[in-house]
């Protein structure tokens, strides 16, 4: 797996504030940013790789491990909570069988928090594959998460 990591750290280490662009392309690529390449892109950007780490668990974009086939992204922002998501979460978590950060005990789905979707007024929101829907109530969750394959 460091091919591809050294290949993008190599094409992005020049770039002015690489560390973003490193990291996204290092997902992209492979799925998550894994750890053996914390110290590659420590050394790189002559940075401490408690920085890069630091950076990694700041933002919820980026994986630690590789997500599930399918992943649900669940609006955790003021305007969606004021419209019924904390519910929603709550629902979502006991049908998937997991909390946000963590895969489902079969495999399928990832949940993960995402803090706007940029629809605040239809909330709550969620993203499933990156397409997102609106007003999502318990039911719709339920027939969105079946028509993904996802079936509990």
């Amino acid at each position: 797996m460091q091919t591809p990591v050294t290949d993008i750290i190599r094409a992005h280490r020049d770039t002015p504030g690489a560390m973003l662009p490193i990291l996204h392309a290092i997902q992209d690529s492979i799925g998550h940013i894994p750890d053996d390449a914390v110290p590659l892109i420590a050394d790189a950007l002559n940075v401490s790789r408690a920085e890069v780490h630091g950076v990694i668990t700041y933002y919820d974009h980026f994986r630690r491990q590789p997500a599930a086939r399918h992943v649900v992204r669940l609006c955790r922002a003021e305007a969606c909570q004021a419209r019924g998501a904390e519910a929603l979460a709550g629902h979502v978590r006991q049908t998937l069988g997991c909390d946000f950060h963590a895969t489902s005990a079969d495999g399928t789905v990832t949940l993960e928090p995402v803090y706007c979707l940029g629809h605040c007024a239809v909330g709550p929101n969620i993203a499933i594959d990156d397409k997102p829907y609106a007003r999502v109530s318990t039911a719709r969750f339920d027939t969105l998460l079946q028509a993904c394959g996802g079936e509990r």
